[in-house]
């Protein structure tokens, strides 16, 4: 299989060459703001990629007068899908580093950084991605000494499929200048043996310790990193994606490749953190769309915990299977409270990752005191996962209007792991997706790739199911919790807009929108459920423009 980008020269003669473009005979389904689906079989766009006309093959005719045609042949024809979470320079970044995502032991993923290490000796840190010790079976975290037998001669790094813990060796350990004396800083926690010493893993904030000495990209490996996300998410049919933390060498490069056409899925950038970076890239305030809606930057991206799997999700009360731990609250309310309050002021969108209940309910109240300061105007403020929720605080999302950013294929990847964590009593608040919307709550659907696959049909599959792409658990995990189809689409179109305020110019196939559109080689509302995930995409359609064929 092949896949073509058509020459952008072509696309732009064809648009001058007619008022328009107008795609028949198709199988077309899109939501509508009343929440109807509609169905159609044509649809008109003009030479600047916006929709004149959709309905029936007469209709649109009539509003479309020498548009040139295009016969879809009877495939179905949705909406451009939304990814509203993922992280778009770690996608790119995956094809580069070693892939342990695939691995399913311990010594399958040695071996595989081992292979990697002697195919790559020019790299002076080895780098991987994707380990999850619960695959392995493992019970434990890998050690230092156990990424020493695969690389010993200089220092190596490898990211936990959360992106919430890394795994070092003893090279890396000491460059990083971690000794039995290191403090665990704020937020964060290196793990250590019986002895007090470090033993290679370090969680959430400790990262930071060993991110610190890791060289930076550089501007050419930047490219290539967004050159290769962009590739992969236009034929996902992604056409647009909320990218959950950037800085100002990220936003410099999407706003030249907006510039230059070469933006083949719309940014919805978050700023990472209110520090510097916020500072700077927040001195002219938010940006609400750039280029012709192919970027925007008006949103600020913050942590209120860690991840579930590595356990530093902040609990109320301990973890179910560790009874030490209740995992880590990044900051203190104060702090946290400071940080929402400068990015509120500053006019930002504000969304906070908050995975356990504890991070959860400070995010909340950090919410419910500060939009008395600074009323929402508009701004729809998020949390980010939203995934372990007391449930006695589900309904404040709906009193607060504060929108849950939630993604399906988290709860199927996580049911090897979650109620061991949490237990049978707080597992009843988690990836409760038909509890918040039975409440009312709009659910802005996400994978938070690369963690996950990019592939919005798994993750509406998920959605659907409540199971993995094995078809696991054989009658869903917690089902009662799914979404109907409509649902699932919607989550992925129109809610993932409107959680960007991007509603009406994306989001649905309307008049007056950009013409965002996919074409499927399977029917979202007839397949068998099971099937949903392996939906494929033929074509991508971004503002009229094709951008991506198989």
């Amino acid at each position: 299989m092949r896949l073509l980008l058509l020459p952008a020269l072509a696309l732009a003669l064809q648009a001058h060459a007619a008022p328009g473009t107008v795609i028949d005979n198709a199988n077309g389904y899109t939501l509508d703001a009343k929440d109807r689906l509609l169905r159609f079989q044509s649809m008109a766009f003009d030479a600047n990629g916006r929709i004149v006309a959709v309905g029936t093959a007469r209709e649109v005719a009539a509003k479309a007068q020498g548009f040139t045609h295009v016969d879809m042949k009877g495939r179905t024809v949705l909406p451009g899908l939304i990814d509203a979470h993922g992280h778009v320079f770690g996608l790119g970044e995956i094809a580069t580093g070693a892939e342990l995502y695939s691995s399913t032991s311990l010594d399958g993923a040695v071996k595989t950084i081992a292979a990697f290490a002697k195919a790559n000796p020019q790299r002076g840190w080895v780098v991987g991605n994707g380990w999850n010790q619960e695959t392995w079976k493992l019970g434990r975290f890998p050690t230092a000494a156990e990424l020493d037998a695969a690389v010993a001669d200089r220092p190596a790094l490898m990211r936990r499929v959360d992106g919430h813990a890394v795994w070092v060796n003893s090279r890396a350990l000491a460059l990083a200048g971690i000794t039995k004396d290191t403090k665990d800083p704020a937020g964060g926690k290196i793990e250590r043996d019986a002895q007090g010493n470090a033993t290679g893993i370090l969680v959430d904030a400790a990262m930071d310790l060993a991110n610190r000495v890791l060289p930076r990209p550089t501007e050419a490996e930047s490219r290539a990193a967004l050159d290769g996300a962009l590739a992969l998410l236009r034929g996902a049919g992604l056409t647009s994606v909320h990218d959950a933390g950037i800085g100002v060498a990220e936003d410099r490069l999407y706003r030249a490749y907006a510039d230059a056409g070469k933006l083949t899925t719309r940014v919805y950038a978050m700023i990472g953190d209110t520090g510097e970076d916020f500072d700077r890239l927040a001195a002219a305030g938010p940006l609400k769309s750039h280029a012709g809606d192919l970027y925007a930057l008006s949103s600020v991206k913050l942590f209120a915990d860690g991840a579930l799997g590595s356990r530093g999700a902040a609990l109320m009360a301990p973890y179910s299977d560790a009874p030490h731990t209740h995992g880590l609250l990044f900051h203190d309310d104060a702090a946290m409270r400071a940080r929402m309050a400068k990015a509120m002021k500053a006019g930002y969108q504000v969304n906070v990752h908050a995975i356990g209940d504890a991070g959860n309910r400070q995010i909340l109240d950090g919410y419910a005191a500060l939009l008395k300061q600074y009323p929402a105007a508009g701004l729809r403020h998020r949390i980010e996962h939203a995934q372990v929720v007391a449930p006695a605080d589900i309904p404040r999302f709906a009193e607060l209007g504060i929108i849950p950013s939630m993604q399906p294929t988290h709860a199927t990847s996580d049911q090897n792991m979650a109620e061991q964590r949490v237990g049978k009593e707080r597992i009843r608040g988690a990836y409760a997706w038909r509890t918040f919307l039975k409440q009312g709550s709009r659910i802005a659907c996400g994978s938070d790739f690369p963690i996950e696959s990019p592939n919005p049909f798994q993750g509406m599959h998920a959605a659907v199911t409540r199971q993995d792409m094995q078809d696991r658990p054989p009658q869903g995990w917690y089902p009662e919790q799914a979404m109907s189809v409509k649902e699932a689409l919607r989550c992925f179109t129109l809610d993932a807009a409107y959680a960007a305020r991007q509603e009406n110019v994306i989001g649905s196939l309307e008049p007056g929108k950009w013409a965002d559109f996919i074409v499927t080689d399977g029917d979202l509302f007839t397949v068998p459920p099971a099937r949903i995930g392996r939906i494929g995409v033929l074509e991508t359609w971004l503002g009229g423009r094709q951008v991506f064929k198989r």
